[in-house]
């Protein structure tokens, strides 16, 4: 699964011009995968978590459902995160010059598909092969 996880992680960064890497974290702030240079992925993978905590309670508690995605805008670039089904988010780091519509629209996708591999791989074989014949 990392492979796959991996591979989506670099093809995204393909995507996404001025993307300077992006990491695949459990809800928990566990490191899944990574394409990062430059930044501790361990530590951003429980910062993610920490902040996932925050945005789901602002989202409840306002009304808006659960949660889909954050931004946050630095001096010096953006950090975006991304609900990647239930069990993990998918946290990108961008340069301040990246197109932020471009960055949504792409890693909306990618978290989708992040989503599907996590699922796939944890669905029991059954399920997995029932979907696969019908």
């Amino acid at each position: 699964m990392e492979t796959e996880l991996l591979a989506e992680l670099r093809a995204l960064k393909h995507r996404v011009p001025h993307l300077a890497g992006g990491l695949v974290g459990s809800v928990d702030g566990l490191l899944v995968a990574h394409d990062t240079h430059g930044t501790e992925p361990s530590g951003l993978a429980a910062m993610t978590a920490a902040s996932l905590g925050l945005a789901q309670r602002l989202a409840d508690t306002t009304g808006q459902g659960d949660f889909r995605e954050s931004l946050v805008r630095g001096e010096h670039g953006y950090v975006a995160t991304y609900a990647a089904g239930g069990s993990c988010v998918l946290t990108l780091l961008a340069h301040p010059d990246v197109n932020v519509g471009r960055l949504h629209l792409e890693a909306r996708r990618s978290a989708r598909r992040i989503a599907d591999l996590i699922t796939d791989t944890l669905a029991p074989k059954e399920a997995r092969e029932s979907r696969e014949v019908g």
